[in-house]
């Protein structure tokens, strides 16, 4: 079976394949936190919350900014007296923890928030607990995979982010055609590690013609690339990229709200990723860990609003809330992986 753990950015494929391995099956809990999720008595919530004060703490993997993470623990406490205990890093060293904490029989995790890629891979690894909860009835279209193991909790809009002071904005691009000019030569950038985009854009328009598209862009303007959005965001805002094609929409947002030179548009078709929430199958804490994950769906949502990120929370207001995106797919990207992967790194990275 194709599990899509050769990614490029994942440096560790050894190790994932061998705890995949050993992995044990679902814990004796999964019964009974997956009827407490689906139950719709008037006394729900009054049951979960007492259940979870009496197991006391939850256990948080996760690759959300430090600053994100502190605020949502600390209302999260506030709201219910469960202390939150969290461990961050970079998405494929999240990934990488969680399977090795399994091969070796620990389990620690209870709640796990990173990119819906790897969580579409830890479900394929079957460390996630499928649940079915009411509030998933408020997220966007997209934002729950239909086996039910991890909700998105907010979503990535990849803007295209320019430099004022270096773009005019009567000069801007008004298609992606319009990027074939050769004008943009060494003005755009990209991020190193975005095959996702590549691979939806290029869906978008039709695989030959997309992909001919992308050795045009090439070829015509020989577009940078940086690892990291955050990167790629800060270099727009010195100008040593004028114009980053694939620009999260927060990193944006705030950095205009604080007046530096940087401003975006939206090229059709607009793409978007999303970062996801599960729960560990091995929950040493199961109704706390639901009572997490439920509240990342409701009351966490503001808290992602408020630091200007776009909740997936359909309710919830955000600046970007009616703006139509295409949602990557991860399952299907994940199927077809290593060809997206091959066809990134000889038209975008090696440019053969």
């Amino acid at each position: 079976m194709e599990t899509g753990l050769n990614i490029l950015k994942l440096k560790f494929l050894p190790a994932i394949l061998l705890a995949a391995c050993v992995l044990p099956t679902f814990a004796a809990d999964e019964q009974s936190i997956a009827a407490l999720a689906a139950y719709k008595g008037a006394d729900r919530q009054q049951k979960l919350v007492a259940a979870a004060k009496k197991e006391g703490s939850v256990m948080l993997y996760t690759s959300i900014t430090s600053e994100i993470a502190q605020k949502l623990s600390a209302d999260f406490e506030a709201k219910y007296g469960v202390k939150v205990t969290v461990w961050r890093a970079d998405d494929p060293t999240v990934v990488q923890r969680i399977l090795t904490e399994r091969k070796s029989g620990r389990n620690t995790l209870d709640v796990v928030n990173i990119g819906s890629l790897e969580m579409e891979m830890l479900h394929r690894e079957k460390v996630l607990q499928a649940l079915k909860s009411p509030y998933t009835a408020n997220l966007v279209p997209g934002a729950v995979p239909p086996h039910g193991e991890y909700a998105a909790t907010f979503i990535d809009l990849m803007l295209q982010a320019y430099n004022t002071n270096a773009i005019k904005k009567a000069d801007l691009p008004k298609t992606y055609q319009d990027l074939l000019n050769p004008k943009w030569k060494g003005q755009l950038g990209l991020e190193a590690t975005d095959e996702e985009w590549f691979y939806d854009m290029v869906e978008s328009m039709g695989e030959e013609k997309g992909l001919q598209y992308f050795r045009d862009l090439v070829a015509i303007t020989q577009p940078s690339l940086r690892t990291g959005h955050s990167l790629l965001a800060n270099l727009v805002l010195s100008g040593e990229v004028p114009l980053g094609l694939t620009v999260y929409n927060h990193s944006v947002v705030t950095a205009k709200k604080k007046g530096a030179p940087i401003d975006y548009m939206l090229l059709e078709p607009a793409i978007a990723v999303s970062f996801s929430e599960g729960v560990s199958n091995q929950s040493q804490h199961p109704n706390a860990a639901l009572l997490f994950y439920e509240y990342m769906l409701t009351d966490g949502q503001k808290v992602f609003a408020d630091l200007d990120y776009l909740p997936a929370n359909k309710n919830i207001d955000s600046q970007f809330k009616n703006v139509p995106y295409h949602l990557a797919d991860q399952a299907h990207f994940l199927a077809q992986y290593k060809k997206w992967d091959d066809l990134w790194n000889q038209i975008i990275v090696k440019r053969k």
